[in-house]
């Protein structure tokens, strides 16, 4: 821990919990600059939780409204679940920044701008008429306006960089200030420096200068009279690393390999904000990880049923638009009953949407989105951590049971990053499923397993075992083209059945809080930290109140009824118009309360909480 030593002194005041907002253009570093505040809150060992939150166009007009790029933080000394409802302090890069984020920072609440770029141009393109650190509409906050680019471009005075190179390291000099004010070491991050730019001395010289010149000034300043301490989180015995949802997801896709002992085959075409798989898979060719960046979706779907025919762990992919290209394929690989994985990492719709936002509108999608009966499971992970084993499980139902599997991510869950315990790989499941060769009599590619339905694996090529391929109805058992309509109806059974049947092996719904009383939250995907902290508050308070987050989609688990049954009220908060609470009430005949919202940002604990509260009094 980084302690002052030559300022003036100052009192230290330790805090459980610090939510950070970086904000400024979208080319100023702010993701780059809050994954490096994050690495080091992780590394000191505090828990974490990021909201990134990016602008669609890849670099927005300058100081424009539309360009601002935020990232969110919160660190801990006890356990979180969300990166927090309110900034705790903003640090507004430009006018635009300030006027994008100063709506969600509460009375009291710091702001550190960099008033260099409060230009009567900037100021203009944020639409202010006046300059807000002059004219007294900030009088609510704490403001510490700062000449960050005057003080950075000192910093870095005899370097040959253009002035435009040395104005892209002022991301670093807020981010050394910010280390000091939190008593956080500059290590991680002078290291990280090293080997990113190693290569460039001169880029190297110039970040570490700057990361050390806003250390030095929040040092020597009379500006700020506290730093802060947030203590070490309590996290259970193990290795942890900071990892984001799509990180995980990938990692957890290539365990799931290594646990079925096959290679792994990722097909995908880029889309935001599910690329990040496809870029983390690339880099692991070396354990037997074939990437495949397809032309299209429609490719890429293709590419992967040929892969799981051809004996892969198979997976693609992509978001919502992307699925929707890629419905047919699903269907042939719902047809041939073939096992391969389609991972959606859901964004704002439809159409092209609010593409770097949030959204969980896909549900529908997942679950009836494809021509004919075409029954599919669905799971979703619920954080990015969680990322790993739902990849694992998605693996483990596709190949027992012979059929592709919906894999329901977000943009939430696939951007935002959390601790995560490194597994030992002795504590992973083996979910490794042979494939036939040659027995006695005749093959019969469309037989069943008696307890699980699924049909034999036979890869190409196995002497004995040719038999047909395609989207035309297969004959039971013997799986050649029939046009009957009885041995369709009983086909189609079959694979319904198949599905249905899953729900015996996936594991019991589990409650948070009160296994029966007035009201439970019900959630899937990145609404559970929201949800949790919420219900946490619920407790407190002395209500009888539970969560269940559901993570598996379709089927439900096999508990989920009766466990609806023993409460008054069943509220589900969605972010989406009450597509799960449509299921449900499909399912289950109950009358949940929906409550969903599409604004392309999380829920805030207050919002379940305030909607939890009006349901409880409204029904006392």
């Amino acid at each position: 821990m980084t302690t002052p030593t030559t300022g003036p002194a100052r009192e230290t005041v330790e805090l459980d919990r610090v939510t950070i907002r970086f904000a400024g253009d979208s080319g100023d570093g702010m993701q780059l600059t809050g994954t490096q505040f994050t690495r080091t809150a992780a590394v000191f060992g505090n828990d974490v939780s990021t909201f990134p939150d990016y602008p669609a166009e890849i670099r927005a007009p300058a100081g424009s409204l539309p360009g601002v790029s935020g990232f969110q933080l919160s660190f801990s000394g006890s356990d979180i679940h969300t990166p927090g409802d309110a900034p705790d302090v903003l640090v507004a890069m430009n006018p635009a920044a300030l006027k994008t984020n100063i709506i969600d920072v509460p009375a009291g609440g710091a702001v550190i701008v960099n008033s260099d770029a409060f230009t009567p141009a900037n100021l203009s393109k944020a639409n202010y008429a006046a300059n807000p650190l002059l004219d007294g509409s900030l009088k609510a906050y704490r403001v510490f306006p700062i000449p960050v680019s005057t003080l950075n471009a000192a910093a870095l005075e005899g370097l040959e960089m253009t002035s435009k190179q040395i104005d892209l390291t002022k991301n670093f000099f807020c981010l050394g200030l910010m280390f000091w004010l939190y008593e956080r070491s500059m290590e991680p991050t002078l290291k990280w420096i090293s080997q990113k730019f190693g290569s460039r001395p001169v880029i190297a010289e110039a970040n570490k200068r700057a990361l050390n010149a806003g250390f030095s000034f929040g040092d020597t300043t009379e500006m700020f009279h506290t730093t802060y301490n947030v203590p070490k989180a309590k996290l259970a015995p193990g290795t942890y690393r900071n990892i984001t949802g799509n990180e995980a997801t990938a990692i957890g896709f290539l365990a799931a390999a290594h646990c079925a002992k096959r290679d792994l085959f990722y097909g995908s075409y880029p889309i935001t904000p599910a690329t990040d798989v496809l870029q983390y898979l690339a880099t692991y060719k070396s354990f037997g990880v074939r990437t495949f960046q397809a032309e299209d979706e429609i490719a890429a779907m293709g590419s992967t049923i040929g892969a799981a025919y051809g004996g892969a762990l198979a997976l693609t992919g992509t978001s919502g638009p992307g699925v929707a290209l890629k419905t047919e394929a699903m269907g042939l690989a719902i047809m041939t009953e073939l096992p391969c994985i389609i991972v959606n990492v859901q964004r704002a719709g439809p159409s092209t949407g609010l593409p770097t936002k949030v959204e969980q509108a896909d549900l529908f999608q997942a679950i009836f989105g494809r021509n004919g009966e075409s029954p599919m499971p669905v799971v979703a992970p619920a954080t990015p951590g969680d990322c790993f084993s739902m990849a694992i499980e998605a693996s483990r139902i596709a190949l027992k049971y012979m059929t592709p599997v919906m894999y329901l991510s977000d943009a939430s869950v696939g951007n935002g990053a959390e601790p995560w315990r490194v597994p030992d790989m002795d504590e992973l499941p083996d979910i490794s499923v042979p494939n036939v060769v040659k027995g006695e009599g005749t093959f019969l590619p469309y037989g069943r397993d008696p307890e699980t339905l699924s049909r034999p694996w036979a890869v190409p090529g196995t002497p004995g075992l040719e038999h047909r391929i395609g989207g035309l109805e297969k004959l039971d058992g013997l799986g050649t083209v029939s046009y009957d309509g009885a041995n369709h109806h009983k086909m189609v059974v079959l694979r319904k059945a198949k599905v249905d049947g899953i729900a015996k092996d996936i594991p019991a719904q589990d409650v948070y809080g009160h296994e029966e009383g007035d009201l439970l939250i019900l959630g899937w995907g990145s609404t559970f930290g929201a949800i949790r902290s919420a219900t946490e508050r619920l407790l407190a308070d002395g209500h009888k109140v539970g969560h269940a987050h559901v993570r598996y989609l379709h089927p439900f688990p096999a508990n989920l009824g009766e466990i609806l049954k023993r409460y008054k009220t069943v509220l589900v908060p969605e972010l989406n118009l009450g597509q799960l609470w449509f299921v449900l009430r499909g399912t289950y005949l109950i009358d949940a309360v929906s409550y969903g919202r599409v604004v392309g940002k999380p829920f805030r604990i207050a919002e379940i909480v305030t909607e939890a509260e009006r349901l409880l009094a409204e029904r006392r």
